[in-house]
C-alpha cells in the first residue's frame, strides 16, 4: 500500500499536465479496498488522545506506457491550445505565460524541436501565435528589441543606431473619415495606371490615402518615395524572377520606407522587416557580424519566397498580406472561426489584430499615391541606384581599412553594406564586400602592403607635402619609433608626398556584449554567431546544462578575444586596473540579493527572465518551493551570482 501511495505521487503530476488533452487521456477506474471487518472502536476519551483525521483514500493512477515523445508532444499541446483560449479572451498577459509555458516544456524536454514532426510544427504555431499585435506589445518588445541592443550597446564596433520602422507608427493611427474628393479621383486613376496587384478604393484605403496628403503623412511617402529609387529596379526584378506581384514592393514601402537599417518595436529588421525566426526560415544569416534581413537583395529574394508560399497557403493576395503582418496562424484562426476567406469580412468582424487590419489598406493607399504622386500634390527626386563591383576578401578586414585603401567614406562603405552589423567583415574567408564601381583596382593594389594578419588593425595613410612622421604618428596616437618599424625606415626618415604608410594602430578592443536568449536559440547556434565555443558560453555565465531558457541573459566575450588566447597577453597596468574595477562592479551589482514579492499571474519562468536568472536558481534560493507550488504574495529571495571571466 506505501508502495502504490508513492507511486500515485510520483505521477500526479503527469496525469495534471495531461489532463486538458481529452483526446489522449488515460480513462480512469476507481478500484475500491476490499471491506474488512469493523474493529472495536478505541475509547479516546479515555487515552486522552485527539480524535484521528477521517482517513482519505487516493485512488491510484496507472503508469502512462505512452512513448515520451507523444507525452511531451500531448503537454505541449495543452499548454498551447490554454495561451490559444486566453489569447480569444483577451487576456494576452497569460495566452503569453502559456505560450512561454509550451516552449519551456519542450526546450526542457532534452528532444530536439525537429526530432519530431508534430513537435516542430507546433513550435513554428508557438512563434506565429506571439507574433500577433497584442502579444507583441507584451513580450516581443521585450525580447527582440531589447536583444538587439544588449548585444550591441557594449560593443566598441557598434554600427550606427537603426532606424525606426514607420509601419510602427501609421499602423495604429487612429484616422478621421476620408475626402470623399480624393475617391474619385483614385478610382479615374485605376483605370489608367497599370497595376498587377488587385487595388481597390473603400472607406478603409480612403482613410490613409487622405492621411498620405496631410503634411505629416505626405513626408513619410516623399521619404520613401526617394529611397525607393535606390532600390526599385533590383526589388522588381527579384519579384519578377520569384513569380509574385511586383506592386508588392510597396509592402515594403510600408514596412520600413526601404531603410535596410529599419528595426520594428517587435524586433524586425530591414527591408522587408523580417523577425529573427522567419529570416532565419528563408535561411538569412545572422551572426555577430552580419544580418542579412538588412542586406537588400537577400532579403527581397527571401520576401518574395515567403510571399509566394503564403499564397500557395490562401490563394487571395489581402489574405498574404494580412499574414504577412500578423503571421500566417493568425489569418488562419480568423478564417476557421468566421467561415469568411475575405479580408474585407475579416477586417469588418474585428476578426484580426488591429494593425493587421489597417496594413492591407496602407499598402494599397500607398500604391495609388505611388503610381501618380502628382496627383497628390506629392513631389519626388527618388535617390538613383549606386552603381557597385564586389571585393571577394579571404581575411576579415576592418572598413577603416577599405576606406583607406580605396579612397572612398567610411559612411558610403556602410551605405553599400547594410548587413554588417559591425564596422568589421565576418571571419570567414569569401565574404563579398560591395565598393563603389572603380575602386576594386586601388583596393586591390594597396592592400598589398598590408600584412594580412593586420587587416582589422593598421590604417593606410597617404603623406601629404611638409608632413612629418611625428605628425602623423600623433594624429593616430602611435609612437614613432612603431609607424618607423611598420614601415621599414630608418629613424628619423622623412616620406614624400603621396607615400602610403601603413599604421600599426592598437587592436579593436572587443567588449563584452549582454545577449538576450530569444525564441529557437541553443548554445551551439549563439556560439556560432557570436564566433565562440560551447564551452566558453558555459564557463562564462555557470551554464552546466545543454540547454538555454528563452529570455536568459548571456555573457558574451565576442570572438573570445579577450577572454581566451593561445598566448599570454601582456596588458598595461592601466587597462588591467580598469578591467578588475569593472569586473568588481559587475560583481557587486550582480551578488546582491534582491527579495521580489510574487504578483498574481507570476510564473517562476518569468519571474527568473525579469531578473535575468533561472528557474534552478530561484529553488535553489528559495527552499519552501521544493515542498509547494509558488503562490501570490510569496516573498522570493533573488540571488544573481557574478560571471565569470
Amino acid at each position: 500500500m506505501r508502495r502504490t501511495a508513492t507511486i500515485w505521487v510520483l505521477l500526479v503530476a503527469g496525469a495534471i499536465a495531461l489532463a486538458g488533452c481529452e483526446e489522449t487521456a488515460t480513462k480512469q477506474v476507481r478500484v475500491q479496498p476490499p471491506v474488512a471487518a469493523p474493529l472495536p472502536a478505541p475509547d479516546y476519551a479515555r487515552m486522552a488522545l485527539p480524535l484521528p483525521a477521517e482517513p482519505v483514500y487516493q485512488e491510484p493512477i496507472s503508469a502512462d506506457q505512452r512513448p515520451a515523445i507523444d507525452i511531451l508532444v500531448a503537454q505541449v499541446q495543452a499548454s498551447y491550445q490554454d495561451g490559444q483560449r486566453e489569447y480569444t479572451a483577451g487576456n494576452a498577459d497569460k495566452a503569453q505565460a502559456d505560450f512561454d509555458q509550451a516552449v519551456n516544456l519542450i526546450l526542457d524536454s532534452g528532444f530536439e524541436v525537429d526530432s519530431d514532426p508534430r513537435l516542430s510544427k507546433l513550435f513554428d504555431e508557438i512563434g506565429d501565435a506571439v507574433q500577433s499585435d497584442d502579444l507583441n506589445s507584451v513580450a516581443m518588445n521585450g525580447d527582440d528589441e531589447d536583444a538587439d541592443q544588449d548585444q550591441q550597446g557594449d560593443d566598441e564596433q557598434t554600427a550606427e543606431p537603426a532606424q525606426p520602422a514607420p509601419i510602427d507608427e501609421i499602423a495604429d493611427l487612429t484616422l478621421p473619415a476620408g475626402d470623399p474628393r480624393l475617391a474619385r479621383q483614385a478610382e479615374n486613376e485605376l483605370i489608367s495606371v497599370h497595376h498587377d496587384l488587385p487595388l481597390t478604393v473603400n472607406d478603409s484605403v480612403l482613410q490613409y490615402l487622405s492621411f498620405f496628403t496631410t503634411p505629416h503623412g505626405r513626408l513619410i511617402v516623399e521619404h520613401g518615395l526617394e529611397r525607393a529609387g535606390r532600390y526599385d529596379a533590383m526589388i522588381r526584378r527579384v519579384l519578377k524572377q520569384e513569380g509574385v506581384p511586383q506592386d508588392l514592393i510597396y509592402l515594403a514601402q510600408a514596412e520600413s520606407a526601404f531603410q535596410p537599417d529599419a528595426v520594428s518595436h517587435a524586433g524586425a529588421r530591414g527591408i522587408w522587416q523580417f523577425m529573427p525566426y522567419r529570416g532565419e526560415e528563408y535561411d538569412l544569416e545572422r551572426s555577430y557580424w552580419v544580418d542579412e534581413r538588412s542586406d537588400p537583395e537577400k532579403a527581397t529574394r527571401a520576401a518574395a519566397h515567403h510571399l509566394r508560399d503564403l499564397y500557395d497557403m490562401f490563394g487571395d493576395w489581402y489574405l498574404v498580406m494580412a499574414a504577412y503582418n500578423s503571421g500566417p496562424l493568425n489569418v488562419q484562426r480568423a478564417v476557421e472561426r468566421t467561415g469568411y476567406a475575405d479580408f474585407w469580412d475579416l477586417q469588418k468582424m474585428h476578426a484580426l489584430p488591429q494593425q493587421t487590419q489597417n496594413y492591407v489598406p496602407i499598402i494599397l493607399a500607398l500604391a495609388l499615391v505611388a503610381k501618380d504622386p502628382g496627383l497628390y500634390g506629392i513631389q519626388v527626386s527618388p535617390d538613383k541606384p549606386e552603381p557597385v563591383e564586389t571585393v571577394k576578401l579571404d581575411h576579415q578586414i576592418d572598413l577603416h581599412l577599405v576606406a583607406d585603401a580605396t579612397g572612398t567614406d567610411l559612411d558610403e562603405l556602410r551605405l553599400l553594406n547594410p548587413e554588417l552589423l559591425r564596422n568589421v567583415t565576418p571571419k570567414e574567408a569569401g565574404f563579398e564586400l560591395n565598393v563603389p564601381v572603380g575602386a576594386a583596382k586601388s583596393f586591390g593594389d594597396d592592400i598589398q602592403q598590408v600584412p594580412a594578419d593586420k587587416w582589422t588593425s593598421w590604417r593606410l595613410h597617404t603623406a601629404t607635402a611638409g608632413e612629418s612622421l611625428a605628425e602623423i604618428a600623433r594624429q593616430y596616437r602611435v609612437t614613432l619609433p612603431a609607424l618607423e618599424a611598420a614601415n621599414h625606415l630608418e629613424a628619423h626618415a622623412a616620406v614624400p608626398a603621396g607615400f602610403l604608410l601603413n599604421i600599426p594602430t592598437a587592436p579593436p578592443v572587443v567588449r563584452m556584449v549582454r545577449y538576450r536568449v530569444q525564441r529557437g536559440d541553443t548554445l551551439a547556434g549563439i556560439a556560432e554567431r557570436f564566433d565562440v565555443t560551447v564551452e566558453q558560453l558555459k564557463r562564462w555565465n555557470h551554464i552546466s546544462s545543454g540547454r538555454v531558457r528563452r529570455g536568459e541573459h548571456l555573457r558574451i566575450y565576442a570572438g573570445g578575444e579577450i577572454a581566451e588566447s593561445s598566448g599570454p597577453k601582456v596588458k598595461s597596468a592601466q587597462s588591467e586596473n580598469a578591467e578588475v574595477k569593472k569586473v568588481a562592479a559587475d560583481t557587486s551589482e550582480t551578488s546582491r540579493p534582491i527579495a521580489h514579492r510574487v504578483k498574481q499571474g507570476e510564473t517562476l519562468y518569468s519571474i527568473a527572465r525579469q531578473y535575468q536568472t533561472t528557474v534552478a536558481s530561484l529553488r535553489e534560493s528559495n527552499p519552501f518551493l521544493s515542498s509547494r507550488s509558488l503562490q501570490a504574495g510569496d516573498v522570493l529571495t533573488i540571488q544573481r551570482s557574478a560571471p565569470a571571466l
